[in-house]
């Protein structure tokens, strides 16, 4: 296979995850004011994949000041789809949670992935699908500028 058409058809496997979202999103959303700016999506799904990080990490991770992190937060907890709840190790942190609101709303996507990974399931053989998750492993860990929370060693899914 050419080189190029390797990254072409990742391009469109990638495109078709992200327009089956924003199909649903739009249609969920369309008799009601969106309640989520873009920016705020992309926050939330942020704060979902780092697993309740403190309002410093997530900023970190986002590469943003604390304050402006502060402030997109702010406005996500007054929308409800995030809740900062205290540490118990030091009460001067605070962990973000996504409330069910969110999840409501991320499942659009998880929805569909699974829907996607069923009907691989039903078409590859027991080789092919080790084989696919075992690609889908080292592309993981090929994207070294973005770790996960327990990802390494023992994690879920590191069978």
């Amino acid at each position: 296979m050419a080189e190029n058409e390797l990254e072409k058809r990742f391009a469109v496997v990638y495109s078709k995850f992200k327009l089956h979202f924003y199909q649903e999103t739009f249609v969920r959303f369309q008799n009601r004011e969106a309640s989520l700016t873009t920016v705020e999506a992309f926050a939330m799904e942020a704060i979902y994949a780092l697993g309740s990080p403190t309002v410093k990490e997530f900023a970190e991770f986002m590469r943003v000041s604390s304050s402006n992190a502060a402030y997109k937060i702010a406005s996500l907890v007054r929308k409800g789809y995030v809740e900062k709840v205290q540490s118990e190790e030091d009460g001067r942190e605070y962990h973000l949670m996504p409330t069910q609101k969110y999840l409501d709303y991320y499942n659009i996507s998880s929805d569909y992935m699974r829907t996607v990974m069923g009907r691989l399931r039903e078409r590859l053989t027991p080789d092919q699908l080790d084989g696919l998750s075992d690609l889908l492993k080292m592309m993981s860990d090929l994207m070294t500028e973005v770790a996960l929370p327990g990802e390494g060693e023992g994690a879920e899914g590191d069978e």
